[in-house]
């Protein structure tokens, strides 16, 4: 298996290319790849135009992408073009593809993703996780994983490799969850126990939101704060396009930043966590209802009837988001927050006490927040789509692989 520290890095920033004749080539691959994956279908001579390359230059990477599988002939332009028509050429729809997977304190999901973005295939299995030792619950998603993996290989796909998006603390080496306290795990080697035989990386789940959000939403701006709010409450901070990870790769807490000092234990160990009063299971306990699937939309259609209960926790939990993400924009000055997860559902009710708090706590100008498009499916996709941005970035990683 390729270390996954690696295609961490490559997931995130692109790969660290040597400034060498090879290197150049392997950069102008990418660029190739990059340019006809977000603004194809086009001909050789658009390419060329677009990356600063001879239209010569360009149809040898391009001839050695096509040879690999990456880049497809779709045949002539659209005519009315002045001159002969170019072939146009679109990222592969077949060959390598990216694999996301996720646990969840309530669900396990995977997919596959091909490298035009499309959702070939995908899984999910619902139930409880919390209190489950790692061995088993990594057994199950194998089971879904492989399953999404035999379905996209009967559409001449193949795994580039797979991402995993878990709810906790993830160490550097991007395999090892040091601590998750929804699922009481702790220092529990994902990489040994997902038997796949493909690069591997581990990341937490708002990580993945917040590059899903960047990838993927529109016209998101290079720095800003992704909150993922499930039954747990995490926050990915996205700073001129990268994620800020600190120095253990533990950035993004905001679950666990303390609202009330002194109001109820959380798991973590501390009290009066953010997670206490606007997690998922919180809201709906401060609902009167009982946490299961199908619970947040029962809680929306409440709220909708102007259920009292249903409403003055959904105001509590946006006072209580207010409040931890007043320390975040003060700290960060973030450009916009953007509010994702189950709870991106229930935002009428959440966003008029968060935005009220954060305009009378915020020392500047109030932070505008908006909702994720992508809701729940965020971690979920960005895992998957950091693989395949792996592949555009070095795509003859891909072609050069055994």
């Amino acid at each position: 298996m390729t270390a996954p520290r690696n295609q961490a890095q490559e997931a995130r920033t692109g790969p660290a290319l040597p400034d060498t004749q090879q290197g150049m080539r392997r950069r102008n691959l990418a660029r190739v790849m990059h340019t006809v994956s977000s603004e194809g279908p086009l001909s050789r001579a658009a390419v060329a135009s677009h990356i600063g390359l001879t239209r010569a230059a360009v149809s040898t990477l391009v001839d050695e992408l096509t040879r690999a599988g990456l880049l497809d002939e779709l045949g002539p332009e659209r005519p009315g073009r002045v001159g002969r028509p170019g072939s146009a050429l679109a990222v592969s729809a077949h060959g390598p593809a990216g694999i996301g997977a996720e646990v969840g304190v309530d669900h396990l999901a995977a997919c596959v993703v091909d490298l035009r973005g499309q959702v070939r295939a995908r899984a999910v299995r619902y139930g409880g996780n919390r209190g489950r030792s790692p061995g088993p619950v990594v057994e199950q998603l194998t089971g879904l994983v492989r399953r999404v993996v035999a379905e996209a290989e009967r559409e001449g796909l193949w795994a580039a490799g797979l991402a995993v998006a878990v709810p906790g603390l993830v160490a550097r080496d991007a395999r090892t969850v040091v601590r998750a306290p929804n699922l009481d795990w702790h220092d529990a080697d994902l990489g040994a126990l997902l038997p796949v035989g493909v690069p591997l990386t581990v990341d937490n789940e708002a990580n993945f939101g917040a590059l899903a959000e960047l990838w993927l939403g529109d016209g998101m701006p290079p720095d800003f704060l992704h909150v993922s709010a499930e039954i747990g409450i995490g926050a990915g901070v996205v700073v001129d396009g990268r994620l800020l990870r600190g120095t253990r790769g533990f950035a993004g807490e905001l679950g666990h930043v303390p609202v009330f000092p002194d109001g109820p234990e959380c798991a973590c160990g501390g009290r009066g966590c953010l997670e206490q009063y606007a997690g998922e299971e919180a809201v709906l306990r401060a609902a009167g209802l009982a946490a299961g699937e199908g619970r947040v939309d029962l809680l929306a259609e409440r709220a909708e009837a102007g259920d009292r209960d249903a409403r003055r926790a959904l105001h509590d939990a946006g006072t209580a988001l207010g409040i931890a993400l007043t320390g975040a924009v003060n700290l960060l000055d973030p450009q916009t927050v953007v509010l994702g997860g189950a709870l991106a559902g229930l935002a009428p009710w959440l966003l008029p006490p968060l935005r009220d708090e954060l305009t009378r706590r915020t020392a500047g100008p109030a932070c505008p927040v908006s909702v994720s498009a992508l809701g729940p499916r965020g971690p979920l996709l960005g895992a998957a789509h950091s693989v395949v941005r792996a592949v555009l970035d070095d795509p003859m990683a891909v072609a050069e692989r055994p």
